[in-house]
């Protein structure tokens, strides 16, 4: 049996593969659902759509029917997505070695058709300002300025909310469309310091505000603003943001001069595809604000999700976003790869090692999942696209070199791991170590002209010499330096 060309495709009516689980097939019509049940959703067309999904949901969850229908299905093919994908490898083919052997794989995902636009949707948008007493004078007066100015740009459309913590959280601004922006100013200009940081409270308030408004249909994001550290609170912040990643809200970080905990907040924003940002200056408080506000306003798609199983001999070392930001990816099955932006694809690198057992084949499956995207201005599913990372083994190297992005992109990476591993061996007390790790990063930095940045690894490479430590102040400048190197390097190719 065929199926008719005319007949619906369930499978892409709920935005699923055609192996998918009974929980995914089940998870997928929740969200669909969610997004164009008639109760929520009047727009014209939609309830159409919404009928169509209850359809697909109705086949497809149930068993026997799903294999009755499955039977009617012809060959698989690849589904009209709107994203696609194309990837490139750092060397032509494997060899045949009994040693391990490092590959690395660009991978760079963007709209399949690349003058497609699609209008900017409606936000729902939270700021989580620390209001601790490290922040008073000039940080918090421009802090205060530069949220009076986003008030200023909000659209209509806009859902806003602001909280204030230290070691408790206010709820300055209520979730809400905002219209008396006046008022809202006023209420911002009313912040006062006091207490000690704990981002918990101020994590876990801003995301209640942004829950009170998750909508499918709206870019949901909270804006982290602090200067300092949380004590003892970290695993529960990371359980918040776990939870914020399930219900497709970003967490993005902006941290204040250098008293802050750069570590923590990367591996918090990391868990929903964001980043922290480093403000060295209270004066570009404003800038790198606005500059946030400005991404998520002109986000196409909100997150791609990396869902894989890694293949037997075959270790996934490292995986770093390159653009739209920069910063390391959580190495995880379900990878959240961070947003596209109207303008500007996502481009991501990995780091693949492959054991001696897995190169004896003729040809080597380095990674084998799909990619699924979550866009709020599509009221269909996106259908998940399927990836994968394949290579030849031959028994003597490829003559190719390596193509001239993997080359660009491994210039400046590889500085910025000089510094995490510089990092990571001050903390396990291999002073020398970490001192050479500098050192050779100072005259990496030399060499592609980089002066001011290979003064402070030297000057940092001096402090450990001396004080055993880097000083936070130093170690921010290298670690956010470098990386703004990485993204500079995918710019300076376009």
């Amino acid at each position: 049996m065929t199926m008719a060309p005319n007949r619906i495709d369930y499978y892409s009516v709920l935005g699923v593969l055609r192996d998918a689980s009974q929980e995914e097939i089940k998870h997928a019509y929740y969200e669909a659902a969610q997004r164009l049940h008639p109760d929520k959703n009047q727009t014209a067309g939609e309830t159409e759509l919404f009928l169509e999904v209850q359809r697909a949901y109705e086949v497809l969850a149930n068993p026997k029917r799903r294999a009755q229908y499955d039977a009617t299905l012809p060959k698989e093919e690849t589904p009209p997505s709107f994203i696609k994908y194309k990837v490139e490898y750092s060397r032509p083919n494997l060899v045949h070695l009994n040693e391990p052997q490092l590959i690395y794989v660009l991978l760079e995902i963007s709209p399949r058709e690349a003058n497609e636009k699609l209008p900017a949707p409606p936000l729902n948008l939270c700021l989580v300002l620390d209001r601790s007493t490290s922040m008073q004078g000039p940080k918090m007066d421009i802090v205060k300025a530069a949220a009076s100015q986003l008030v200023q740009i909000l659209r209509p459309q806009d859902v806003f909310s602001v909280v204030a913590f230290s070691d408790r959280a206010e709820v300055i601004i209520p979730a809400a469309f905002q219209a008396d922006r006046v008022k809202l100013q006023s209420r911002i200009q009313m912040m006062q310091n006091y207490g000690a940081t704990e981002i918990y409270q101020g994590l876990e308030a801003g995301l209640r505000e942004v829950r009170r408004n998750l909508d499918p249909k709206r870019v949901s994001h909270l804006i982290l603003l602090t200067d300092g550290h949380t004590y003892g609170d970290e695993q529960a912040c990371f359980q918040l943001a776990d939870e914020a990643a399930r219900q497709k809200i970003g967490i993005s970080g902006l941290g204040i001069g250098d008293g802050w905990n750069d570590i923590f907040l990367d591996a918090l924003t990391s868990r929903t595809g964001n980043n922290s940002a480093y403000i060295s200056k209270p004066q570009d408080i404003k800038k790198l604000l606005m500059d946030k506000f400005n991404a998520i306003t002109n986000t196409l798609a909100e997150d791609i999700l990396l869902e894989f199983k890694m293949q037997e001999g075959i270790d996934l070392n490292y995986a770093f976003r390159m653009q739209p930001e920069g910063g390391p990816v959580a190495l995880e099955s379900s990878m959240h790869l961070g947003p596209i932006l109207q303008d500007t694809p996502l481009i991501a690198i990995f780091e693949f090692l492959v054991q001696p057992s897995a190169s004896e084949a003729a040809r080597v499956k380095l990674l084998d999942g799909s990619l699924k995207a979550t866009i709020a201005a599509r009221p269909t599913p996106v259908p998940p696209l399927r990836v994968q990372f394949e290579q030849n083994v031959s028994d003597t190297p490829g003559d190719s070199p390596p193509p001239p992005s993997i080359i660009r992109a491994l210039s400046h990476l590889t500085l910025y791991r000089m510094q995490e591993r510089a990092r990571e061996e001050a903390q396990a007390g291999h002073y020398e170590n970490a001192t050479r790790h500098l050192q050779n990063l100072a005259q990496h930095l030399l060499s592609q002209g980089e002066k001011d940045l290979a003064r402070t690894a030297l000057l940092e490479a001096n402090n450990l010499e001396r004080k055993q430590a880097l000083s936070q102040n130093g170690g921010k400048e290298i670690k956010y330096g470098t990386r703004a190197l990485v993204l500079s390097t995918v710019e300076a190719s376009k």
